[in-house]
């Protein structure tokens, strides 16, 4: 991945489609789809422009991940960052970290727990209530 400068702003947007594309060793068509699917949301110039920030290349790089090496579709893809913002965790971290061997971290560390806490593997009722509104979502589809 691309060397960060620590006095850059990740959100900044710097990057032209052809440049974001050969940084993730992708097509720029294939980018092109990832926001038709809702997946990022380029910056834009006043001449409708697509530019990208760092921080939309390294989620470039979770699509790419998760879509060739984990084989998740893109409405998988879709669900995944949903989950992620609504639980407040690093969700795709651990998936990453597990799927590459570095999985030292515990599970009670992915879900966001507190370390001096025991983990369960009871569902919270923030996850009971996901899951209930997925379900809903996936009969109405």
């Amino acid at each position: 991945m691309a060397y960060r400068r620590p006095d850059r702003d990740p959100t900044q947007p710097v990057y032209v489609i052809s440049v974001a594309a050969t940084l993730v060793s992708a097509h720029p068509r294939t980018l092109r789809i990832y926001e038709d699917e809702g997946l990022i949301c380029p910056a834009r110039t006043p001449t409708n422009i697509r530019l990208y920030s760092e921080s939309d290349i390294r989620r470039i790089s979770w699509i790419r991940h998760l879509t060739r090496e984990r084989g998740v579709n893109l409405a998988g893809v879709r669900i995944l960052f949903e989950l992620e913002e609504r639980l407040g965790t690093r969700i795709l971290e651990a998936l990453y970290a597990e799927g590459t061997g570095n999985g030292s971290k515990s599970r009670t560390r992915s879900r966001g727990a507190e370390p001096d806490k025991p983990d369960t593997d009871q569902p919270s009722a923030d996850e009971e209530a996901l899951d209930a509104d997925l379900a809903g979502r996936s009969e109405t589809q």
